[in-house]
């Protein structure tokens, strides 16, 4: 079995695989592209952003600068918004929804490092050759979320659609749909209701109104 392959069935793989070094530093060097670009450089970056995700839908803005790990194991909905300094180290896959929106500084991972410092240090194959491995769990994001400045969302973690994570959040744990969610570890403060609606804050509308 092939490393990669070993990642998605969850198990133990080893990240200096030669193979999996190969994707690494194509995407690498691709972060490194895109963030040598001015903001103004639309087809350029977009064209950088497609080489490095699996997919992406239309209407995507990063701010950047960006970094993604492996690039190929991240799927992008839809009208996607990424502020300054995104990184998503996508060991396995990371799924992103339509109409999301992300602050700066948000972080996304799914490799996960054993407990015991040894086993960190290395462990054996069927060969007896010592290796360093690791595990990944995916990561998926729903359909309209906003992810505030500097949440990190941790691996397995499942966020719901119509979510807000409040800033500075370390996300654990799955977060249900439509709901504000915050802390650390991130917890669930209240359901999103048509409460929150911005018409009822006629204060901060000025000229514009909520569309029916």
């Amino acid at each position: 079995m092939r490393e990669e392959e070993k990642i998605f069935a969850g198990l133990l793989f080893t990240p200096t695989d030669k193979e999996l070094k190969s994707i690494k530093l194509r995407t690498h060097n691709l972060n490194v592209d895109y963030n040598k670009t001015y903001e103004d450089e639309t087809e350029k970056r977009n064209e950088i952003i497609r080489q490095i995700v699996g997919k992406i839908g239309p209407g995507f803005f990063f701010h950047g600068p960006i970094f993604f790990h492996y690039g190929k194991h991240t799927t992008i909905g839809k009208n996607f918004f990424a502020n300054f300094n995104l990184t998503i180290q996508d060991d396995t896959y990371v799924t992103i929804g339509d109409y999301c929106n992300f602050g700066p500084n948000v972080t996304i991972v799914t490799p996960i490092h054993p407990m015991v410092a040894q086993e960190r240090r290395a462990m054996e194959n069927e060969d007896g050759e010592e290796k360093i491995l690791c595990y990944a769990k995916p990561v998926h994001i729903g359909n309209d979320c906003w992810l505030g400045a500097n949440v990190t969302v941790c691996p397995g973690v499942r966020i719901g659609d119509g979510c807000v994570i409040g800033a500075g959040s370390v996300v654990t744990k799955d977060i249900p749909d439509h709901t504000f969610a915050a802390g650390v570890p991130c917890k669930v403060i209240r359901e999103i209701t048509e409460k929150d609606s911005m018409k009822y804050k006629p204060e901060l509308l000025g000229t514009y109104r909520v569309k029916d």
